[in-house]
């Protein structure tokens, strides 16, 4: 017998068996988010303006931990919860510059009249109470919501200046719904233009009250809110500081001059003390340089409007790193220019913004985006001003700048808040599927908007908004809007007025 079979009947008889395989290599498990989108067309608005035509978004937390091709990210991390983003474009969610509260439940009221002004003063200082504000909230933000705004600066109140400060439960009530709904939103408070006091009418109570209220009660209350609310919703709610625009040829005397440059650098003093945005409606020319003489401008200050300004005007914006508002839509930009486009090749930040709902808009930010494009293309007669890329950059990357978020919001990359939007491109106005960002700043509209994300939570899905019962959000504006109308004896102010068919203009009004 030979070695080699005496061998093996050796290890026969032992129980040997054949040498055990070997053993797989040990594969640790993969990391795991909260999120992931995938499968969608991804605007990054990143550095480098990246689209990636299947790309994914990782969120773990309020936080984006991974962008990406589909395969790439999704082989990287286990997901407790996918979003199918197919035929749907993912991008930042869009940010509005400039608005009014109360406007939601004063849309179109005494429009064409001349009298539209004057109603919203009646309404937000004597026709309010806490109940009109909260609805007014929750209706605006699920207006936002719904059409893809998840970033917003506000201002408490409008019509002629008014901000309802003169106690803060109406601010608390406003804040409430926002918190409510869930968007990053930025509530500016502060005082009305002198001469004080001002009435406001308390209807809280059992009984009607009016309140005469200083310019310091004014300042103390906004304050408060401040003290309140700044950084609540995790971050989310902010406070800012808003005055009136001071147009110095509207100034009747020296004295006058004086109180309003002492009220308009305390309020601004109070925007410092806490580093929160200051903010100004309806400037124009004349009224920036003199802003700047009172100290007024840099950059956490947001000038809305900013029409006619003069070469002067437009440097010292640049100079001052003071941001813009433009709100292309709004009546304002009707009666003057915003020169949006001198002010961006000056070097200054220029974002886009609705200017409210009141008494002709939508929070729409596509309409507002296409606007912007005819406005400027038609003032220089030349269709290569203003192109999409920029102007989609006006409503993102270069609001979050103007805001002070530019490390949080305004694109998707690793680390910045998961803020993001899908819009559904399989629909007869936006296919072709081709060439997203055009199909974004001039096919698109907020009725296209399928999904919205706000540091990390799912607010609406498939249209449906998650984080309130919108039904309960219109009959409460309907309820809140009625009775507002009912209690300044404004009902007339709902009808058409004078004029409203058949004619090319309207007739002169009375003055």
């Amino acid at each position: 017998m030979s070695l080699t079979a005496a061998s093996l009947l050796v290890l026969a008889a032992l129980g040997a068996a054949s040498p055990p395989p070997t053993p797989a290599p040990h594969r640790a498990p993969k990391p795991v988010v909260d999120l992931l989108v995938t499968g969608g067309t991804v605007i990054t608005m990143d550095a480098t303006r990246r689209i990636l035509d299947d790309g994914a978004i990782a969120i773990r937390g309020d936080r984006i931990v991974a962008v990406g091709p589909s395969r790439e990210v999704a082989g990287r991390f286990a997901a407790r919860r996918t979003i199918n983003a197919r035929r749907q474009i993912i991008m930042p969610g869009l940010i509005d510059g400039h608005g009014h509260a109360g406007h939601t439940l004063v849309k179109t009221l005494g429009m064409d009249t001349g009298e539209w002004y004057a109603a919203t003063d009646a309404i937000y200082a004597r026709g309010s109470t806490t109940n009109f504000w909260r609805a007014d909230a929750l209706l605006a933000a699920t207006e936002k919501l719904r059409f893809g705004v998840t970033t917003s600066l506000v201002l408490f109140g409008g019509g002629d200046n008014v901000h309802r400060t003169d106690d803060r439960k109406y601010g608390d009530a406003y804040l409430e719904g926002i918190e409510r709904v869930g968007l990053r939103w930025f509530l500016a408070v502060g005082p009305r233009r002198p001469p004080f006091p001002k009435v406001f009418t308390d209807l809280d109570g059992p009984t009607p009250r009016d309140v005469p209220v200083s310019f310091e009660r004014q300042l103390e209350v906004s304050e408060q809110l401040i003290k309140t609310w700044n950084g609540r919703g995790n971050g989310r709610v902010h406070v800012a500081v808003v005055y009136p625009t001071i147009h110095p040829k509207d100034i009747k005397s020296p004295e006058e001059g004086a109180e309003l440059a002492r009220q308009a650098r305390l309020t601004r003093d109070l925007s410092k003390q806490y580093g929160l945005i200051f903010t100004q409606d309806g400037h124009t020319t004349g009224s920036v340089a003199y802003a700047n003489s009172l100290g007024l401008l840099g950059p956490d200050a947001v000038l809305s409007h900013a029409t006619e300004l003069t070469p002067e005007e437009i440097r010292i914006v640049a100079q001052t790193n003071t941001r813009i508002s433009h709100n292309p839509s709004a009546i304002y930009s009707m009666r003057g220019r915003n020169p949006a486009i001198e002010l961006m090749d000056a070097g200054a930040t220029v974002m886009l913004g609705s200017d409210g709902v009141a008494p002709d808009r939508s929070y729409d930010m596509f309409r507002h985006m296409f606007q912007a494009g005819r406005y400027h293309r038609f003032h220089f007669r030349d269709p290569d001003v203003l192109p999409s890329g920029k102007i989609l950059e006006m409503v993102t990357v270069d609001a979050a700048r103007a805001l002070g978020l530019e490390r949080e919001v305004g694109s998707l990359e690793v680390g910045k808040k998961a803020d993001l939007i899908l819009v559904d491109w399989w629909r007869p106005h936006l296919v072709p599927m081709q060439m997203a960002p055009y199909r974004i700043a001039l096919f698109a509209n907020g009725n296209d908007v399928h999904t919205v994300i706000v540091d990390g939570r799912v607010l609406m899905r498939n249209r449906q908004v998650l984080s309130v019962s919108e039904d309960s959000v219109l009959a409460m504006a309907q309820r809140e809007a009625d009775a507002a109308i009912r209690r300044t004896g404004l009902d007339s102010l709902t009808r058409l007025p004078e004029g409203f068919w058949g004619a090319t203009r309207l007739p002169k009004r009375r003055p």
